[in-house]
Order: C-alpha cells, then structure tokens, then sequence
C-alpha cells in the first residue's frame, strides 16, 4: 500500500487559517513560502486541505496531468450555488470537455475581432461621463463597461427594457460580498430570511435570461447573430437550464475579472509616469505591442484571481512526495508571479519586461493552464486592450505619489481595496476611429481562444488545467 504525506505548514486552526487567507492571502502564503519551502499545507475551513505548489516543475504535472485525477470543477465546486450544476467551470473529465468544445466558438479569432469596434464604442460612450478634475474610484466604471460589452455581445441582449433590467439586476447578483459567499457555499442557505435579497435578485436574473434564450429560439434571424448564446443555440445541444448556466458563468467569469484587472492596470499606470507616458504615447501611435506589454504586466503584479487548484481523485506523486486523495493541488500564482528567480525586480511594474518575452504556462498563469486554461481568454486580453487604449486616447491621467493600493479579496477576486482612485486632468480631442481589430503581440492577427496570448514555452501543456476564469 502507498504510503501518502502532506508537506508541513502551519498548524492554526482551520478558522485561523481562512481568516488569514481572506483578509492578508499574498502575505500569508508568502510567509509559508518562506518558512515551509516551496511547497506547503495549508487547511482552510470552507475550503479544505489545500497544498500550495510553487516550483514549475510541479505546476507543470499539475498541468499536465489527466482531467480524470486532477478535477479543476470539483475545486470550483463551491461557486455551484450561483453557476448551477451544468456550468462549465463545475464539470469535469468527459462533460467538461464535451461542454467547452461546444464553447469555443464565440471565442475563436473571427468572432472574437467581429466584436472589438463595439468594444470600444462602449468604452468611448463611459468614459464621456467621467469627471474632470475629481478623484474617484474608477473600478466602478470598468465594471459597468465590461458588464455592458458581456451583456451585448455574449447574451445579444436588443430588447431595451431588458437590456436596463440585466444592467440593474446583474451587479446585484454578481458582485459577491463575503455574507453572499456563505450562501454561494451553501446554497441551502438561500432560503433564509437574511439571504432573500439575494434569492430575490438571482431569482430575477434567471426570469431575464430565459425570456432571453426564448427570444433566440424563436429568432428566424438566428443564423445571423454573433453573440456568444446565439452560436450555443445554434449548437442545438444544450437545454434551456444548460444555457442558462453558461451564461450566468460567462457573466460571472468575464465580468469582473476584466473589470478589476483594467483597474488594476490604471492604479499602476498613475503610480508610474514613465510607464503611463509610455503607454499614452502607445495608444496615440497604434503600438498594440506595447499595450499588450502593459496588460500581460498587469496580469503578472496584479493576478486577479486568487489561485488555481485541483482536487485529486487518486495519490499523485508531487513535490517528492505522494499526496493522497482528496486535497486540493494548488499552483501558486501569486507567489509565482512574484518570484525573483522568474521576474527580477517582481514588485516593481515594468512592461517592458514582457515585450518579446517567452513565457513558460508554468511561471505565468493568470488564465490558468491546461485544458482548463480560460476559453475567453482572447476575449479578455482583446477587451482589456481596446479599452485602456480609449481610455489613454481620450482623457489625460493625473499621476500620483500616493501609496498603492491594498488587495482586498472579494468573493476570489483580488480588487484595489479603494476601488482604484484615479483623477483625470482633462479631456483629449477625440480620437480618430479605430478599426478595433485585435492583432497578437507582434502585430499578427490574433490566433484561436485559445493560443493568441504570447507565446508559452512548452505549449504542449495547454491541454489539461483548471483556472477561476472562463474555462
């Protein structure tokens, strides 16, 4: 019989221990890291006995190991509560893989171009109404731009009565607090007198999205539409509950995560003049190398999700040792990202770092890894592209000396813990029109889903994985 073992780690109780995780996550795991070594234990109430991963090598078995030892859905399975059970993000081994074939489609190169000019009209249309010559919170605004781009071009909402109530009710059910997450966790909650705004709001969500997959079956002009839903019909395979689940977890995946990474990037940018210069300069002269620099960057010194991980179905040989079934493989993203040996300088943000950069999946994971890496992760770094460069192209950004900002964990999203305070000096003449085609780092036009970002060393990894974003 084999014999199994965890690597040490703290030995707080299991309270303490997400205590820690979700009010300090980086500092206490890098405290671990450098007490325990590059792997460690931690045991987390709500969330198990997760063993941290930090050396490529073992990030890359995880990686690459078989969907049907590492479940990447089994370890989201606590987000059931609000995506439903069918939800591609939940499922594992063969109904995950059957699920995402059927979703890569609305993220293929085609698709994904056809939709950057709305992009940016979105883009351009919010930022009209930001204030000059005001300190605000701009992580707001990045959340109802790339609410309205999902909601326009994955759901294909038209109907304008019910396009104003999913931007009403949306927000209400996507953006998590830690009282909301409980009945996430623990759906039996829902029922629940302190939890019935909450019901409330989902409950209404749901009514929205039916009327809406309803509207796209009945729609003789189906074949014609772009949106993400109108191709899932057109696949003709799933059920409206089916269609409903992706849709709730496209939303929850592609909504926020963009929005806090643009926010990120902007509470960056103002803390460094010369990378903001840099950047402006970039925008005006169509230098997307540069902006996809400034968003990989990003990404590397601001992951915004919190980990990636994997429940294990059977002993796996990992980190010299065997690890026994039922805890959870986590590849650690944050520490990785900050790791001198990978990224000298790691704290200070520099995008010229990632300018003709070759990045291993196993020391740059923000969209996960394997056959798990994020589907709309095209999607996402297209998004984020196109509207940093309207924002760079028509306000002009006040830098500051003022002290970055905290990571705050909400729900697995890392957000700037003042909502990203920027202030605009004034406004810039109006750009000329942008063709709004994403083209890859070195100018090429972007590839599939799933291979347009830099390129990986080792892309025979993307294969297997798991990651929090759409997967």
């Amino acid at each position: 019989m084999t014999t199994t073992s965890l690597p040490p780690g703290p030995r707080l109780p299991r309270v303490v221990q997400a205590g820690l995780m979700f009010t300090c996550g980086p500092r206490f795991l890098a405290a671990c890291r450098r007490r325990y070594g590059s792997s460690f234990t931690v045991r987390v109430a709500t969330m198990g006995t997760m063993v941290y991963l930090t050396d490529p090598a073992d990030i890359k078995t995880v990686f690459a190991g078989s969907p049907r030892t590492f479940h990447a859905g089994e370890a989201n399975s606590i987000l059931t509560g609000l995506l439903g059970e069918s939800s591609v993000l939940v499922v594992d081994e063969d109904a995950h893989r059957d699920r995402r074939r059927l979703m890569l489609a609305p993220f293929a190169r085609d698709a994904v171009a056809a939709q950057a000019p709305l992009i940016a009209q979105i883009a351009a249309d919010n930022i009209a109404t930001w204030p000059v010559g005001t300190t605000f919170a701009v992580a707001p605004r990045m959340s109802e731009i790339t609410l309205e781009v999902i909601l326009r071009t994955v759901i294909g909402a038209s109907d304008p009565a019910r396009l104003a109530a999913l931007r009403e009710v949306m927000p209400r059910v996507l953006n998590l607090g830690p009282w909301q997450s409980l009945a996430i966790a623990d759906p039996d909650l829902m029922r629940r007198r302190p939890w019935r705004r909450m019901r409330e709001a989902i409950a209404e969500a749901d009514r929205l999205l039916y009327a809406e997959i309803a509207d796209h079956r009945g729609d003789p002009a189906l074949a014609e539409r772009s949106d993400a839903l109108a191709m899932l019909v057109r696949a003709g395979s799933m059920s409206d509950r089916e269609l409903r689940d992706q849709l709730i977890t496209l939303l929850a995946a592609g909504h926020d995560t963009t929005a806090t990474g643009l926010s990120w990037a902007l509470e960056r940018l103002t803390r460094t003049p010369a990378v903001l210069a840099a950047a402006v300069r970039a925008a005006q002269d169509g230098d997307d190398d540069y902006l996809d620099a400034v968003v990989r960057e990003t990404l590397r010194i601001r992951p915004v999700v919190f980990d990636v991980g994997r429940v294990l179905t059977e002993p796996v040989d990992l980190a010299g040792r065997v690890l026994p079934a039922g805890v959870m493989a986590v590849p650690g993203m944050v520490l990785v990202h900050a790791d001198p040996q990978h990224y000298p300088d790691p704290d200070r943000f520099d995008p010229q770092r990632m300018l003709g950069a070759t990045l291993s999946p196993a020391t740059y994971l923000p969209f996960g890894g394997g056959n798990r890496r994020c589907l709309g992760a095209t999607f996402a770094m297209v998004e984020f592209r196109v509207v940093l460069r309207e924002i760079l192209r028509r306000v002009e950004l006040e830098t500051t000396s003022a002290r970055g900002e905290r990571r705050r964990l909400r729900h697995v999203i890392f957000v700037p813990h003042r909502g990203a305070r920027i202030r605009v000096r004034t406004r810039r003449p109006a750009p000329a029109a942008s063709t709004g085609v994403y083209r890859g780092p070195q100018g090429c036009p972007a590839g599939d889903a799933i291979d347009s970002l830099p390129p990986l060393r080792g892309d025979s990894l993307n294969t297997q994985g798991r990651t929090h974003g759409i997967v």
